[in-house]
């Protein structure tokens, strides 16, 4: 496997992802109206065309054939002058009206952020704005709330269903629940479910709720919220139970990724397979200058299916079809590895790799990896798992020589059972990397080594000897589609190809 870095997408920049979506140029956040439409996935996203920082919020559009490669589309959705979404085209989503592609956002003005809806006559190749904007005028009377924005829609027997993510003055998060026959005249009924800021265990909900998803899956029915606080806290909390009497009983609540705002504002759908499809928001963990130096800012997840396990927690694990993006396979031997020293795996680097291993800790150790490590060991990041503390953790204490990019480690409850290995899925891709341990737990972050030789990839076990059962990895290629496409615009290619 090849160390050399930087052959696919832009060359120049050593952050930008190869097979994660990012913007051209400009901002990314938030993921949005994702939907299944005919044999297609289209998805769209929080933009700024202007620059790498949150303002003047559009629409981007992207469509995949296959959900792994992706092509551009114009830009769906534009602010427009003296309306409601004259400071931006905020998050929200899209649904099949009988037939007729419709979005439903939150437009964001002087007045605050209401719910407005634009339908599409052409395939969701181009939008019109509904006269009647906003279809919500405002929040509900006699609430008093910290926020209001954000939507999910769906269809039940009697007709529209709409949550709004909001949060309540000394309460805590909350999702409004309202109903529609046609999608522009709601009737606001009540919180679905709201969340207290003072219960701080399984897990802590915060002061306000953005961007809700609603659904069935399995048994159960699941509401994902993305928590906000004013105190800076970001992360997406999943939560499953019982909907009756159009309320959620929640019986089982947990952290969706344990990569924290470098995971958020999450939206799903529903493929033509019947699965729950979700992509996340990769927040930058670097500074705000050196994202306008570079001149775009965020990437979305890879996509992930939704599940739940048999306690009732959700769990996310990578889509099968992203193996076709796999290149250049190497097999790595088994081995002991001697505790107090890292074991390189010569054979075995790269800043662009999907990574499948089995591990074993040594009685009372510790195992784990660390990649994007340099040859003397100055930059590195290492996946580390305690038994003990029952306990995978994300280090990246030395992820980078730069000092003002976020260096924090973030931590995972995990279990193994008695004698079950360590099963790590890694995705690393340049500044990106996602974490999936024995289909319990996930943790995705931004790193940014600044040395253009930490490409290796080590093993290395702490207080007692452990063992590489298997490992196996692959380098990457781009996600970026077939140019010839007559509405792809500023398309990227594969270089190497």
């Amino acid at each position: 496997m090849s160390g050399e870095t930087h052959q696919h997408g832009d060359p120049g920049d050593p952050q930008r992802p190869i097979y994660h979506i990012t913007p051209r140029s400009g901002w990314l956040n938030d993921p949005n109206g994702l939907i299944q439409w005919g044999e297609q996935v289209h998805l769209f996203y929080q933009h700024n065309p202007h620059g790498a920082f949150h303002a003047s919020i559009h629409w981007d559009h992207l469509v995949s054939d296959d959900l792994v490669h992706w092509r551009r589309l114009p830009i769906a959705l534009a602010p427009t002058p003296d309306s409601p979404d004259a400071d931006g085209c905020w998050s929200g989503v899209a649904v099949d009206d009988g037939g007729v592609p419709t979005i439903i956002y939150s437009g964001a003005s002087a007045a605050g952020q209401r719910a407005c809806l634009a339908t599409s006559a052409d395939g969701l190749l181009s939008w019109t704005k509904f006269a009647g904007n906003p279809v919500i005028p405002g929040p509900p009377p006699g609430l008093d709330l910290v926020a209001y924005r954000d939507h999910c829609v769906w269809r039940e027997a009697d007709g529209w269903r709409m949550l709004m993510g909001a949060g309540l003055h000394g309460g805590g998060g909350a999702a409004l629940l309202y109903r529609s026959p046609d999608l522009r005249r709601w009737e606001y009924l009540h919180p679905l479910y709201s969340g207290d800021r003072h219960q701080t265990t399984p897990v802590w909900t915060g002061s306000m709720w953005e961007c809700p998803d609603f659904f069935p899956l399995g048994d159960r029915h699941v509401l994902i919220v993305s928590v906000w606080d004013h105190h800076m806290l970001h992360y997406t909390v999943a939560m499953s139970g019982r909907y009756a009497g159009q309320r959620l009983t929640p019986q089982r609540l947990a952290k969706l990724d344990y990569g924290d705002r470098h995971f958020y504002a999450p939206q799903s759908f529903r493929d033509r397979q019947g699965r729950r499809i979700v992509f996340g928001w990769l927040q930058e963990g670097c500074s705000g200058a050196a994202q306008l130096t570079r001149g775009w800012s965020g990437a979305l997840s890879l996509p992930r299916e939704l599940r739940l396990h048999a306690d009732g927690t959700v769990l996310t694990a990578p889509l099968p079809e992203l193996a076709a993006l796999r290149r250049e396979h190497r097999r790595v031997a088994a081995r002991t590895l001697p505790p107090g020293r890292l074991t390189p795996l010569d054979e075995l680097r790269g800043d662009a790799l999907e990574i499948i291993a089995e591990l074993r800790p040594g009685p009372q150790g510790v195992v784990g990896l660390a990649v994007r490590r340099a040859p003397d060991g100055s930059e590195e990041t290492r996946i580390r798992y305690d038994p003990r503390q029952q306990q995978l953790s994300l280090d990246r204490t030395h992820s980078s020589l730069d000092h003002e990019t976020d260096r924090t480690t973030h931590v995972a409850p995990l279990t193994l059972r008695d004698g079950e290995p360590l099963r790590l899925h890694l995705f690393l891709d340049r500044s990106v990397i996602e974490v999936f341990a024995n289909e319990q737990v996930a943790i995705t972050s931004r790193i940014y080594p600044s040395r253009a030789d930490s490409t290796a990839v080590t093993a290395f076990a702490e207080h007692a000897p452990a063992a590489l059962l298997a490992l196996d990895a692959w380098t990457m290629r781009s996600i970026w589609g077939d140019p010839r496409d007559p509405h792809v615009t500023n398309q990227e290619s594969d270089r190497e190809e």
